[in-house]
């Protein structure tokens, strides 16, 4: 999927929103946002004049999880984003493929509130069981044109999906146990151990090879009929520690220690992330191999993608078990030299890239950033002079052309969240900004559509080459996608009250479309 002009995206000036993929389910979706639901989305930003949408990551999560930052695999899409409906296997299989009491409990994930991951999991794994049956019985060694298909899909993405499949079929066998608890020879990878599970459990291999191929046939036509809208994707700093990479790659990680955050001014006791720490000097001696499969793949799937927690392939917080905790590297020389260089590695995919430098970092990653022409974030109500009195916002005419602004991300609370916890002085100070100063809002006005669209109206005046803007921004809604450290049943759930075909023929859609698309053209974005 490459060379499809994702270097556009590296010059002139453009807009997209910020959505995740759960999030937009359509008419026929099973409770959740499927990959074909990108095309009436990209339907809606086209009128809209935006030309891309920004995703979370689709990696595959571990059953009871909702965060796409936990991952089974750095590799693999989520099964759970496959449209059943448009697998032929499913098709052919008839009508008897799901049970009466599946069909009431489709019926009610598609209308319910929130997505209920555990209902559509459940639903959608028996489903596509019974379409792989069919595909397992019918054309697995003919020579059939999808029996091709799938072979030549294995042999092309070889390089990751062995080591999935084998890994995910042994995920089931062990009814999900850490692979650090499976016996010695397939826990330490005995080469021996290894090819007797293949051939023990080749269906459920290549049940997850069909899974992966049933996914990238999706992925690849929705993109095509999406375009010229493009997607940019997420590229997670970690995954987990009972994951295919890091089974594949023990010895490139400290399975003992774990990552975070240090103390700051918004964590007193900082973040430990229970994720396993890279061993950075074994990358670096085999050139960080698997970061540049990681880039490969995520250049053969997006446009573009935004680098998570940039600071972090810098130098990353480890947490010992001994409880000693620090930066590796320790010095500023080697934490610039190694960030700069994988800086250089991730450009090699040809994508676009974004760096997520939020938070407390130190002064040299912006400017590596600014070296690479690399654009980082710049969050409205974050940039502000905090050495001046009373914290003047920068003004936005003025960030810097290599940079995204941003009204938030997918861990803030929404801008109406925002405005209206805000306080006077606050408020005050952004309506200071020239793009603002004449724009009729008063400092203890409440959060309306006028605000809503003044805010916006700035945003899109932004000096940036890149504006990404969340969707509840964009509509003056208050949901979250997630409060960070809150585990509750809320967090990573939302989607849209209706049909995201809806935002193309709604009052309301059509509204937000004929605003932006004329925000567009008035600051010559897209």
């Amino acid at each position: 999927m490459r060379d499809r002009g994702a270097g556009r995206y590296n010059y002139g000036r453009h807009a997209g929103v910020l959505v995740p993929l759960f999030s937009i389910p359509s008419r026929r979706s099973w409770g959740i946002g499927e990959i074909p639901d990108l095309v009436p989305l990209a339907r809606w930003l086209a009128s809209a004049g935006l030309d891309f949408v920004q995703f979370l990551p689709l990696n595959e999560m571990q059953d009871g999880q909702s965060s796409p930052y936990s991952a089974l695999s750095a590799m693999a899409i989520d099964p759970l984003f496959i449209a059943v409906e448009d697998v032929d296997e499913f098709v052919v299989a008839g009508d008897d493929v799901l049970a009466a009491e599946d069909r009431a409990a489709l019926a009610r994930a598609r209308v319910a509130a929130r997505v209920d991951y555990a209902v559509v999991r459940a639903l959608k794994g028996r489903a596509l069981r019974r379409a792989f049956t069919w595909f397992a019985d019918n054309l697995w060694g003919t020579g059939d044109r999808r029996d091709r298909s799938l072979r030549a899909f294995e042999e092309r993405e070889r390089w990751w999906l062995d080591d999935y499949g084998l890994f995910r079929a042994l995920h089931d066998d062990h009814g999900g146990r850490h692979w650090r608890d499976w016996e010695p020879g397939l826990r330490d990878r005995d080469p021996a151990a290894l090819a007797a599970a293949r051939a023990r459990l080749e269906w459920q291999i290549r049940y997850y090879s069909y899974l992966q191929w049933i996914a990238d046939e999706q992925w690849q036509r929705a993109r095509m009929e999406a375009a010229p809208v493009g997607v940019f994707g997420d590229f997670p700093f970690m995954v987990s520690s009972h994951s295919a990479d890091v089974w594949a790659r023990q010895h490139e990680f400290d399975l003992d220690s774990s990552v975070g955050t240090p103390p700051d001014a918004f964590s007193a006791m900082g973040q430990d992330w229970g994720l396993p720490a890279y061993r950075w000097d074994v990358l670096a001696a085999n050139d960080y191999a698997w970061l540049r499969e990681r880039t490969r793949r995520s250049a053969d799937l997006y446009d573009g993608f935004r680098i998570d927690h940039l600071i972090g392939f810098y130098r990353t917080f480890v947490r010992r078990p001994d409880g000693r905790a620090g930066f590796v590297p320790a010095d500023e020389g080697a934490q610039r030299a190694q960030g700069e260089r994988l800086l250089s590695v991730f450009s090699e995919g040809g994508a676009s890239l974004i760096g997520e430098d939020l938070g407390t970092v130190p002064d040299f990653l912006r400017v590596s950033l600014a070296e690479r022409g690399i654009p980082g974030m710049k969050v409205m109500r974050w940039e502000r002079n905090w050495h001046a009195a009373g914290h003047p916002f920068h003004d936005v005419a003025a960030y810097p052309e290599v940079s995204v602004a941003t009204s938030g991300t997918h861990d803030t609370e929404t801008m109406a969240e925002w405005w209206d916890s805000a306080s006077v002085e606050e408020r005050q100070a952004i309506l200071a900004l020239p793009v603002l100063r004449e724009a009729g809002l008063g400092p203890e006005d409440s959060f309306s559509d006028r605000t809503r669209d003044v805010l916006l109206d700035a945003l899109f005046a932004a000096g940036s080459r890149l504006l990404i803007l969340p969707i509840q921004d964009i509509l003056g809604w208050r949901d979250r996608i997630n409060t960070p450290a809150l585990v509750n049943d809320q967090n990573w759930t939302w989607r849209l009250p209706g049909p995201v075909e809806n935002l193309s023929t709604d009052p309301g859609g059509l509204e937000r479309a004929a605003f932006l698309r004329e925000l567009s053209r008035k600051y010559a974005r897209t």
